[in-house]
C-alpha cells in the first residue's frame, strides 16, 4: 500500500525540520512526503524543499489555517499521487522510528480494514500529551473490542490530526476537512465523520512525539482562541453529520461542561466571555462554506480539492437516491 506522509506547516521552520527527520528514519519508509506551506514567512518552504527528505512542497497563497491545509493535502495525496493511505500531522509532530510500521502492523491485524489508525501522542517528556488523546467508542461492542485488542489497539471515534493515518478513498468520499473551521476541532469533526460508521483504533505502540511549547490540553487558557473552539463545535454538533443521537448528546454534554470548567477556572475570563459570545453567534447564524469554495484561488490544489468534494458529493447523492 502507497502511504503519503501530509505535513501541514505555518512559521515552524525549525520544528518542521525536525519533523521531516522523523519521517526520514521510518523503519518502514513512507513512499511520499507532501508538506503543505500554509504561506509562511520564516523561510519553511524553502528549507523543506532542501531536505534530504525530498518532500513536495505546496506553497499555498494564503494562510488557509490547519483545517485548509489537511483538505489541501488530502486531496492532494489522494487524486493526484493515488496514495492508498494518508498519514497527517503537524509540523510540530516528531514521529518516532517504528510508527509508521505499529500503525500499519494495527491496521493490517485487523480484519474489517480500519478507516484510520492513530498514534499515541506524547508530550517532550513522554507523557500522553493532554492534548491529542483520541476519544473511546463509547458502548464499542464486544466484536469491535476484540478485534482491536487482537491488532494491539483500541477502539475510538475521534482522533487529532497529530500522527493519523488514514485510509485515502473513504477519507474523499467522507468529505475532507471543512476549510472554513481553519483551527481547532476540523479533526474532531473530520474523524467523526470517517469514523461514524467505521472502525477507528488508537495504537499504543505507534508513537508521535507533540512539541508544544507547554504541556497543556486545547483549552487551558486559550484566550482569543476560545472563538474557533466554540463556533467550530457549534458546527460540529448542529451541522454536520457526524453523530447520532446518543453520541450527540454525550459528546454535547462533554463539551459544555469542559466550557463550564474552563470559565470557573479561568483567572482571563474576559477573553472567554468573548470568544463563547461571538463563536455561539457565528456558529449559529450561519453554516460553514464549502471547503473548494473557501480554497478556491490556490491554483491546481483548488482543482484538487473541488474534484474530491464532487467524488463525495456524487457518492452522497447515489446513497440517498
Amino acid at each position: 500500500m502507497k502511504v503519503v506522509a501530509v505535513v501541514v506547516a505555518y512559521n515552524r521552520r525549525d520544528l518542521l525540520l525536525q519533523a521531516l527527520d522523523g519521517l526520514a528514519a521510518q523503519t518502514r519508509p513512507v513512499d511520499r512526503i507532501v508538506v503543505v506551506d500554509n504561506a509562511s514567512t520564516d523561510g519553511s518552504g524553502a528549507a523543506a524543499k532542501a531536505h534530504p527528505a525530498q518532500p513536495e512542497v505546496l506553497t499555498l497563497r494564503r494562510n488557509t489555517g490547519g483545517a485548509g491545509g489537511f483538505a489541501a493535502g488530502l486531496a492532494h495525496a489522494a487524486l493526484n499521487l493515488e496514495a492508498g493511505a494518508v498519514w497527517l500531522m503537524d509540523d510540530d509532530t516528531v514521529p518516532q522510528p517504528t510508527a509508521l510500521e505499529e500503525l500499519l502492523r494495527a491496521w493490517e491485524a485487523c480484519p474489517t480494514h480500519p478507516a484510520a489508525v492513530a498514534s499515541r501522542v506524547v508530550w517532550t517528556d513522554g507523557r500522553d500529551h493532554p492534548m491529542n488523546t483520541p476519544r473511546n467508542r463509547l458502548f464499542a461492542p464486544l466484536p469491535m473490542r476484540v478485534r482491536a485488542a487482537a491488532a494491539g489497539a483500541r477502539p475510538i471515534r475521534t482522533a487529532s490530526f497529530v500522527s493519523l493515518l488514514v485510509d485515502a478513498d473513504l477519507a474523499v468520499l467522507t468529505g475532507l476537512p471543512k476549510a472554513d473551521y481553519f483551527i481547532w476541532n476540523d479533526d474532531f469533526d473530520f474523524t467523526a465523520r470517517l469514523l461514524r460508521h467505521r472502525e477507528g483504533l488508537l495504537v499504543p505502540a505507534s508513537v508521535a512525539v507533540h512539541h508544544t511549547t507547554s504541556f497543556a490540553g486545547a483549552l487551558d487558557e486559550p484566550g482569543d482562541r476560545f472563538f474557533y473552539e466554540v463556533r467550530n463545535k457549534v458546527w460540529t454538533f448542529t451541522r454536520s453529520h457526524a453523530f447520532g443521537p446518543i453520541d450527540l448528546l454525550a459528546y454535547g454534554a462533554f463539551t459544555l461542561l469542559g466550557w463550564v470548567r474552563l470559565l470557573v477556572r479561568s483567572e482571563h475570563r474576559l477573553p472567554l466571555v468573548r470568544g463563547l459570545a461571538f463563536g455561539l453567534f457565528d456558529g449559529l447564524r450561519r453554516s460553514p462554506r464549502p471547503t473548494e469554495r473557501v480554497l478556491a484561488g490556490l491554483g491546481p490544489v483548488s482543482a484538487e480539492v473541488a474534484a474530491a468534494c464532487g467524488r463525495a458529493r456524487a457518492v452522497a447523492r447515489r446513497r440517498a437516491a
